[in-house]
C-alpha cells in the first residue's frame, strides 16, 4: 500500500481493499456475462433483452469504477484485469452454448443474484471494520443490483 493521511488504520485498510478487490473480480465477470447475453440472445424478445443486458453491463461497468476508485483512495492497487478477475471471481462460470432468451434470463439472473449476495457481504465486512464510507458504496451497489435482478427476472414471467 502506498502512503495516505486517510484516518482508516492501515491494517484496516489492507483487509478492506481484500474485500474490495475481491468484489471488483465479481463485477469484471458480471460485466461480461451480461455482455455474453447481450451478444448471443435470440428468440422474439430479442431487443428488450438486448438492451436490457446492455444496461447490466453499463451497471457492472459503474460498480466497478466506484470499487477500484475507493480500493486506490485507500492507498492500495486497483486489480481490475481479465486475468485477475478470472482468477478471483466467487460467479460460476456463464454457459456459452445458450441462445434463447429465457435461459439467459435464467443465467443472468442467477449471476445477478449471487453478485448481490457477494455485496451484501461486503457490506457487513465493512461495517465490522469499521469503514461505513466502503459499507455505503456496497450499499449503492446493491440497490442497483436488486433492480436490475428484478428487471430481468420479469422476463420469466
Amino acid at each position: 500500500m502506498y502512503q495516505t493521511k486517510h484516518d482508516l488504520p492501515a491494517h484496516t485498510r489492507a483487509e478492506v481493499i481484500e474485500i474490495l478487490n475481491a468484489r471488483l473480480a465479481d463485477s469484471i465477470d458480471l460485466m461480461r456475462q451480461a455482455k455474453q447475453a447481450h451478444w448471443n440472445v435470440k428468440g422474439p424478445s430479442f431487443i428488450a433483452l438486448h438492451k436490457l443486458f446492455d444496461e447490466v453491463v453499463d451497471a457492472a461497468e459503474d460498480s466497478m469504477d466506484l470499487l477500484a476508485e475507493r480500493v486506490v483512495q485507500l492507498g492500495g492497487t486497483a486489480e481490475g484485469t481479465i486475468q485477475v478477475a478470472t482468477a478471483r471471481t466467487g460467479l460460476k462460470a456463464y454457459p456459452l452454448t445458450l441462445a434463447e432468451g429465457r435461459e439467459h434470463v435464467e443465467a443472468l439472473s442467477s449471476a445477478l443474484a449471487a453478485y448481490g449476495t457477494s455485496v451484501c457481504r461486503g457490506i457487513a465486512q465493512a461495517d465490522a471494520l469499521g469503514d461505513t464510507d466502503t459499507a455505503d458504496i456496497f450499499t449503492e451497489i446493491a440497490r442497483g443490483v436488486d433492480k436490475y435482478l428484478w428487471f430481468v427476472e420479469a422476463h420469466l414471467g
